[in-house]
C-alpha cells in the first residue's frame, strides 16, 4: 500500500461519500487509488465548483465536505470555495497534488508553498511528508475541520511521497464529549430574561450547526420572547410561528430595527458575528446581551455580554427555560412589528409588473416549493432579496453564502444539494453575472444525474454594485454588459430552458421545470427599480414608538 492509498483509506475511515475536483499529474496516485474505493469521485468543470460543491455539502450535513485539485493553478481555483467555507463555518477538507519533494527547494514547474497559500483561509493547513504521519494528519484533519466552529482544513500531498510504501492503518475515531453549561450562567441568564421588559432573540447558524432547533422553538414560544433570524439562520424557527420577525442582515434600518431599538435585553443564540456585525444593531453597546453559544462570545465592542452561557445550545436553551419566570410579563413590544412584516411581504403576491419585481419572484418561488425544498442562494442583488423574502419553515432549506460571500456558488451548491437529499426539490437562485461564473457545473449536473433548476435574475450587469454606486455617487460605472441566450445555452446542453416574458408566466414555468428529470434553466428579466424604492424606503424609515 502506498500514501495514497492509505489517505484513501483513511478517507473511508472517516465516512467520506463523495470527493469532488479535477485529475490532474500531481493527484494521479489518489485518483488511481480511489479506483478501488467506496468513495465516489465527482468530476467537476472547475476547481472552483468543486470546492463550493464540498462546502455546501459540509453545510448541509455537517460533515466535512472533500476536494481535490492538482498543484500550482489547480490549487489556486480552489481556495475561492475554501475561504467560504471557512468564513461560513462549512466543515470542508481540501486536498491538494504537488511537486515531488526532491522539487521544492528550486523554481519549479506550477510550484507554490500551498501550506502557506492555504494557511490564512484554513483552520490548519499542512503537507504529508511521511507516509506514516498520514493517518495522524487525516484524523487531525476532520476532527478541527468538524470542531465548533466549522471550517476549512488543507492537506498538500507531494507526488513522490504519494507513492511511498506506507506501512500504516487509519486511527480509530473516538467520541468527542459534550460540554455543558455551568449552573451560575445558566442560573445569570435566567434571571435577567425573567426582568426583562421588551427581550428581543436573535438566533444564528450555531443553532442550526448544533441541530437545536427544537430546543429553541419550545424555549421561545414558552417564554414567549419574539424571534429575529440571521440571514444564515433561516428555519431555526419557523416563519409561520406567531413569534417569528424573519430575518435580520439588511445593512440599513428596516422593520426589525425597531425590535433593537426597544429592546431591553437582546439574548444573542448560536449567533457569530461574521453574521450580522452587532455595531449594526447595538452600536453604542448600550443594548444588555445574553450570549448562548458552543463557544465564548467574540470580544466587540459592541457586543459585550451580562451572561454568556457556552456549551451544547439544547441543553443550554432547555436549563435557562426551566429556570426563568415570565409569568404575567406583558407581550413585547417587537412582537408588534409582524403584521407589517408580513403585509410588506404579501403585497406582491398578485403583482403583474414585467420586468418582474423581485419581491414577486421571490413570493412565488416561496408558493412554488414545499417546506423542506432546498434553495441556494448565489451572491448579488437578489441575495439581498432572497434574505429578506424567503421564509423558510425547516433549518437548512435556505442556504446564502454571507460570511465570505463568494459569487458563483449557486450552482455547484445545488448539486451537491441534489446529492444528498435526491428526492427533493432544489432551486438554485443566481444573477446573471453569478451565473456565468459557474455555469459550467451545469454539465456535471446533467452527466452526473442531479436535475434542479436554476432561476436568472436577469438585468444585465452587477446589479448590487450599481445599486450601491448610485446611492453614493449618484451614477454607476463599468457595470453593464451583455448575455447570451441562457435558455438556448442550456438546451445546447441537453437541459430544458425557459424564458419568462410576464409575470402571470413565472409561476407556470417553475412549476414545469421543478417537474424535469434533466437540469433546467430559467431565464427571468427581473426590475432592480426596486432596489433604489428600498434604499429611499430604509433612509426615511422611522419607528412608530
Amino acid at each position: 500500500m502506498n500514501t495514497a492509498e492509505l489517505l484513501v483509506k483513511c478517507l473511508e475511515n472517516e465516512g467520506v461519500e463523495y470527493i469532488f475536483g479535477l485529475p490532474g499529474e500531481e493527484n494521479m496516485q489518489v485518483l488511481e487509488a480511489l479506483q478501488h474505493s467506496s468513495i465516489k469521485f465527482i468530476t467537476t468543470r472547475h476547481e472552483q465548483g468543486a470546492a463550493f460543491m464540498a462546502d455546501v455539502y459540509g453545510r448541509l450535513t455537517g460533515k466535512a465536505g472533500v476536494c481535490l485539485s492538482t498543484l500550482g493553478p489547480g490549487a489556486t481555483n480552489l481556495m475561492t470555495g475554501v475561504a467560504d467555507a471557512n468564513l461560513d463555518c462549512a466543515p470542508l477538507v481540501a486536498i491538494t497534488g504537488q511537486v515531488g519533494t526532491d522539487r521544492m527547494h528550486i523554481d519549479s514547474h506550477q510550484y507554490l508553498d500551498l501550506v502557506a497559500m492555504f494557511s490564512p483561509v484554513t483552520k490548519w493547513s499542512t503537507q504529508i511528508v511521511r507516509s506514516t504521519n498520514t493517518p495522524e494528519i487525516v484524523r487531525k484533519a476532520f476532527k478541527l475541520a468538524q470542531s465548533e466552529k466549522p471550517g476549512a482544513v488543507h492537506i498538500d500531498l507531494p507526488e513522490n511521497i504519494a507513492a511511498m510504501v506506507a506501512p500504516a492503518e487509519p486511527l480509530h475515531i473516538s467520541d468527542t464529549n459534550e460540554v455543558f453549561a455551568s449552573y451560575n450562567s445558566l442560573n445569570k441568564a435566567a434571571e435577567l430574561i425573567s426582568k426583562a421588559k421588551d427581550p428581543l432573540i436573535l438566533v444564528g447558524n450555531g443553532v442550526l450547526r448544533a441541530k437545536a432547533s427544537e430546543a429553541f422553538i419550545e424555549f421561545a414560544t414558552q417564554l414567549n420572547i419574539p424571534v429575529a433570524n440571521t440571514f444564515m439562520a433561516k428555519g431555526a424557527i419557523p416563519y409561520t410561528h406567531p413569534l417569528s420577525l424573519w430575518a435580520v442582515g439588511l445593512q440599513q434600518r428596516d422593520h426589525i430595527s425597531c425590535g433593537f431599538d426597544r429592546a431591553d435585553l437582546v439574548i444573542a443564540v448560536g449567533y457569530d458575528h461574521i453574521e450580522y456585525s452587532p455595531k449594526k444593531w447595538n452600536p453604542d453597546g448600550k443594548v444588555p446581551i445574553i450570549h448562548i453559544g458552543s463557544r465564548a462570545a467574540e470580544v466587540d465592542s459592541s457586543y459585550i455580554p451580562q451572561a454568556e452561557v457556552v456549551g451544547n445550545i439544547a441543553d443550554s436553551l432547555q436549563e435557562i427555560l426551566r429556570r426563568s419566570d415570565r409569568t404575567g410579563k406583558a407581550e413585547p413590544y417587537a412582537v408588534q412589528l409582524r403584521d407589517d412584516i408580513r403585509a410588506e411581504y404579501e403585497q406582491y403576491a398578485n403583482d403583474d409588473g414585467f420586468p418582474v419585481k423581485p419581491q414577486k419572484i421571490i413570493y412565488d418561488l416561496r408558493q412554488a416549493l414545499g417546506p423542506k425544498d432546498i434553495l441556494i442562494s448565489d451572491v448579488g442583488a437578489h441575495k439581498l432579496w432572497v434574505a429578506r423574502h424567503y421564509h423558510c419553515d425547516h433549518p437548512n432549506t435556505c442556504i446564502i453564502s454571507n460570511g465570505f460571500a463568494a459569487m458563483g456558488i449557486a450552482i455547484p451548491g445545488a448539486v451537491a444539494a441534489k446529492l444528498i437529499h435526491p428526492n427533493r426539490k432544489v432551486i438554485a437562485v443566481t444573477g446573471d453575472g453569478g451565473f456565468m461564473m459557474n455555469m459550467q457545473e451545469l454539465e456535471t449536473a446533467s452527466r452526473i444525474g442531479t436535475p434542479f433548476v436554476t432561476l436568472i435574475f436577469n438585468d444585465g450587469g452587477y446589479g448590487l454594485i450599481e445599486w450601491k454606486q448610485k446611492v453614493h455617487f449618484n451614477r454607476s460605472a463599468y457595470v453593464h454588459f451583455t448575455n447570451p441566450n441562457f435558455a438556448k445555452l442550456a438546451e445546447s446542453m441537453g437541459l430544458k430552458g425557459y424564458r419568462v416574458e410576464s409575470a402571470s408566466e413565472l409561476m407556470p414555468i417553475l412549476k414545469e421545470a421543478l417537474a424535469q428529470d434533466v437540469p433546467a434553466v430559467i431565464d427571468c428579466p427581473v426590475d432592480y427599480q426596486e432596489n433604489f424604492r428600498l434604499t429611499q424606503r430604509v433612509i426615511n424609515f422611522h419607528c412608530a414608538i
